[in-house]
């Protein structure tokens, strides 16, 4: 049985994962935090809240923490408003209350809690900015012990990355620009670090055909919601497409073997035009970077987990 903390920051793909995370067999979820980032962290909280309400048939015991982590560069407002629209889905909202409760601890803190109570090691899925663990690691240095892997969307290190922004060079990714000093912090520890950077996905777009065949599926409650969700992101301009890139992350979490990775070492720039960058680097970090998805048993994996869902 496999112990597993998620972290994410609220827009459709983290929550996807989530609805995902609470089907896989053989794991025990021990938590769920929420950072203000890729989504609005208030519609994104209750979302969660909601999908634990709805899907939860392993009962895991559940609350979902909300992160006390703030942005030294904010995501764009127009990519962090899905989260409002799939908090009011009305498959979500047909009972009209929500039992899954709010934490008590902020993310950080119920991240070393449940870490520190749990009844082995710890696999970390993080799939919005990496500031919860690296405060966690400020605040109990011992829990890197008991922790088995993180698995991490975020970074890029061909070099290419996803911020437009004045005075910036384009070489960053989101996640590691939202707090690029709390990247810099998990890089200096001995965890074990697997990467999902923007380079890891292109096996994994949303296309038309992948939501038609949602859409065929629909009378699964949970394609329903994938279905809807997605539609909330799609790709208006022609040099624009959007990845699965969290979902990716949280299964090659549970599949190991869905992915290939590739050995590296790698830092990250924390000031400048610069800053968020992840490259690699001779004297870096040793991590693993995802370098290939398993196209069809992703989507084999993908489909197995949906179709096994039943509301609550």
């Amino acid at each position: 049985m496999k112990n597993i903390y998620f972290d994410h920051d609220g827009n459709v793909d983290d929550l996807v994962s989530l609805l995902l995370l609470l089907q896989a067999p053989d794991i025990k979820l021990l938590g769920v935090g929420v950072v203000d980032a890729d989504g609005y962290q208030d519609p994104a909280t209750e979302a969660s809240r909601k999908i634990i309400d709805r899907f939860n048939l392993r009962n895991d015991q559940l609350a979902v923490a909300k992160s006390s982590a703030r942005p030294h560069h904010q995501f764009p407002k127009e990519w962090r408003l899905s989260s409002f629209s799939f908090n009011h889905f009305p498959i979500l909202n047909e009972h009209g209350t929500i039992q899954t409760p709010e934490a008590e601890l902020p993310a950080h803190l119920d991240m070393v809690e449940k870490i520190n109570n749990a009844d082995g090691p710890v696999t970390l899925i993080l799939t919005g900015p990496i500031s919860d663990l690296a405060m966690a690691l400020d605040t109990d240095p011992t829990i890197e012990s008991k922790i088995e892997k993180v698995y991490w969307m975020g970074g890029s290190l061909d070099g290419h990355g996803n911020v437009s922004e004045p005075g910036f060079d384009g070489t960053a990714e989101w996640n590691a620009f939202w707090d690029p000093e709390a990247v810099a912090r998990v890089w200096q520890s001995k965890l074990d670090l697997q990467m999902v950077g923007l380079e890891s996905t292109e096996e994994i777009p949303l296309t038309k055909e992948l939501q038609l065949h949602w859409a065929s599926k629909r009378q699964y409650p949970a394609f329903d919601l994938i279905g809807q969700g997605y539609s909330l992101v799609l790709s208006y301009e022609a040099n624009s497409v959007y990845y699965l890139w969290d979902v990716l992350t949280t299964l090659a979490a549970l599949k190991p073997e869905l992915v290939e990775t590739e050995k590296t070492t790698s830092i990250v720039r924390t000031n400048g035009a610069a800053a968020g960058r992840t490259e690699r680097n001779p004297h870096g970090t040793p991590m693993a970077l995802v370098t290939k998805a398993d196209k069809d048993a992703f989507f084999k994996f993908f489909d197995e987990l949906a179709m096994s869902a039943k509301l609550k």
